[in-house]
């Protein structure tokens, strides 16, 4: 996310949390960074009630998400948590909230002072320390009140839309039956002829990885053009080819690199395997577009958009087992947009079709760091 949002009172910025997350949360906390010096909003990191109000672990969690937002720049926070329960009532109903309260205020005390908490539930928006009825009544201000503020039409007019629950964000829809057979049957064929390539020797394992991208590269462009019309779906015989092309490493490499600009040429040799001091700086090039501060640029956009597009279409037309190679680059994809939570969601669901898939691996211990994008901690870095 590179859109630029500054703290412009606590409407705007409860406005933006699920335009920010895609979906409205819900049972949640969400930590909001705010950086100086006008208060731009950085970091927004999320995380279910239940775990931050955990007796035992619940600090810890807390502590991690402070350290995670003072590594983004933040000089100041506030915590909104998203719950049917009226806060303002006290005893039992309340009391796990009031300790994931409690744990992130006492983590950010001597890090960022003194914790602003705002309560979203079913029926209004309070401050939680807010005493006053003519300010924050007992059942809140009304929510129509953030669905029209200046954010809120920015974000939309962007082309940003919000989901209803984080389930419906995260869904990946799944191709009819019927359609999603074709796709299996041409996955079959084009891992076959993987096999028979492999055996002839020569060029032939070469050239099915060359068509591998080039099928990458059709889909892409079938996907920008159907966008344009209001059209999404992708011919499922392509689908099926695409997946079989992923499994292979080489391939899925290129496909990695076509994320970056300027990497026709090095994906197109990274897929037919020729090593060489042109592949060598430019795979480096790319990568560290992705995770160098120095140099780190965000994706862009219409980049993002087609490849997911094509991505999703091929875990929704595959096989269960299948899909590692898929979820993994739309896991990495999401994380260089700095999309932490859907880059967990996929990387949980490549994990589950393959536990020892090592890219997979790779991306989920650069999570669980906490280590951002380059882009992302360039922008971190010059908050501080």
């Amino acid at each position: 996310m590179t859109t630029t949002i500054r703290a412009r009172g606590p409407r705007e910025l409860l406005a933006y949390v699920p335009f920010r997350l895609g979906y409205r949360p819900a049972d949640s906390t969400v930590l909001i960074s705010l950086r100086a010096p006008r208060g731009r909003v950085g970091l927004v990191a999320r995380t279910d009630l239940a775990d931050l109000a955990d007796l035992e672990h619940g600090p810890q969690v807390a502590r991690t998400l402070v350290s995670h937002l003072c590594a983004d720049g933040a000089r100041r926070a506030v915590l909104v948590v998203y719950t049917d329960v009226d806060l303002r009532v006290g005893g039992a109903p309340a009391a796990r909230e009031r300790a994931a309260v409690e744990h992130c205020r006492e983590a950010a005390e001597d890090f960022l002072g003194d914790l602003e908490v705002w309560v979203v539930g079913p029926r209004g928006y309070s401050s939680l320390d807010c005493l006053d009825e003519a300010c924050c009544p007992a059942a809140g201000r009304p929510l129509t009140d953030l669905e029209s503020t200046q954010v809120g039409a920015h974000m939309v007019l962007a082309g940003a839309a919000v989901a209803p629950s984080r389930a419906h964000s995260f869904a990946i829809p799944v191709l009819e039956p019927a359609l999603r057979r074709r796709a299996v049957r041409a996955s079959a064929r084009w891992r076959a002829d993987r096999e028979k390539a492999l055996a002839v020797g020569g060029d032939a394992a070469a050239r099915w990885r060359a068509g591998g991208l080039e099928a990458w590269r059709s889909a892409v462009a079938v996907a920008e053009r159907r966008e344009g019309v209001g059209e999404t779906a992708l011919p499922p015989a392509l689908l099926g080819r695409l997946e079989a092309a992923l499994e292979s490493i080489p391939v899925r490499d290129a496909v990695l690199l076509s994320f970056a600009a300027g990497t026709e040429d090095v994906a197109r040799l990274t897929a037919t395997a020729v090593p060489g001091p042109q592949v060598e700086a430019g795979t480096a090039s790319a990568i560290a577009a992705m995770v160098d501060p120095a140099v780190g640029l965000p994706p862009d956009p219409d980049v993002v958009r087609s490849a997911r597009t094509v991505l999703e279409a091929v875990v929704g037309a595959g096989r269960t087992g299948r899909q590692a190679p898929a979820l993994t680059l739309l896991a990495l994809l999401a994380w260089w947009e700095g999309d932490g939570g859907l880059a967990a969601d996929r990387l949980r669901r490549a994990l589950d079709a393959d536990p020892a898939y090592r890219l997979a691996l790779l991306v989920r211990s650069a999570l669980e760091a906490g280590l951002a994008p380059g882009w992302a901690r360039a922008e971190a870095g010059a908050a501080r």
